[in-house]
């Protein structure tokens, strides 16, 4: 069950705004569109080793995340984000959430307390991966959190991106945004090809581990 949270603060300074934002070129991504997306092997929260290969044959959701990050509180004290992972479930896809954010940096949490944020919110997610060398987040090219990756059953990546059409940190707008990674769920689902494959992701810029 999910537990409603307080929603963000509806305003914020612009300054802290414009520093979080992030919107890199989509096209600068090593991982590309229709192509197989990079297997990797990692160590989740609870110690458990998690391939992406494990789930070949099956569609799979990857989400960059950050709680430090207020666009990642956004998506979750609105609960768009436990809802999409719901939905997600309901259609037996694998949701992977990863934490890449460097040992050395402020938005660093160590994976007992990721765990934690994350029964607290009421998330729904197949594993919570740790990424502290940055190897999986360079792979696929990820930049922000909440950066979100679709692949596909035949192991392909079929969508990078934003979740939403709405590069805002209001909770607000999440009501009025098109949700895009439901949609290329939802057309996978149907058996078609993801409409919009490609869009420009929003939130706070991760920070890798040097090298």
């Amino acid at each position: 069950m999910i537990t409603r949270r307080p929603l963000l603060a509806a305003t914020l300074a612009a300054s802290a705004v414009a520093a979080a934002i992030a919107l890199p070129s989509p096209a600068a991504a090593p991982a590309a569109i229709g192509q197989p997306a990079p297997n990797f092997t990692a160590t989740d929260v609870n110690g458990r080793s998690v391939s992406l290969a494990d789930f070949r044959g099956r569609t799979v959701v990857l989400e960059w995340f950050n709680p430090r990050c207020h666009f990642v509180r956004k998506h979750y004290d609105s609960l768009n984000m436990q809802r999409t992972q719901m939905d997600a479930a309901a259609k037996g896809v694998v949701w992977l959430t990863i934490a890449s954010a460097a040992p050395d940096s402020r938005e660093f949490m160590p994976p007992a307390a990721l765990a934690q944020w994350l029964q607290l919110q009421g998330a729904t997610v197949t594993a919570a991966l740790i990424d502290t060398e940055g190897r999986i987040g360079r792979a696929f090219g990820a930049r922000v959190t909440p950066h979100m990756f679709v692949v596909d059953a035949r192991g392909r990546l079929v969508y990078a991106g934003a979740i939403d059409s709405i590069a805002s940190p209001h909770a607000a707008d999440v009501e009025r945004a098109t949700n895009f990674v439901r949609q290329a769920l939802s057309e996978l689902a149907a058996g078609r090809e993801v409409s919009l494959p490609l869009t420009r992701p929003y939130g706070c810029a991760i920070r890798f581990a040097d090298g």
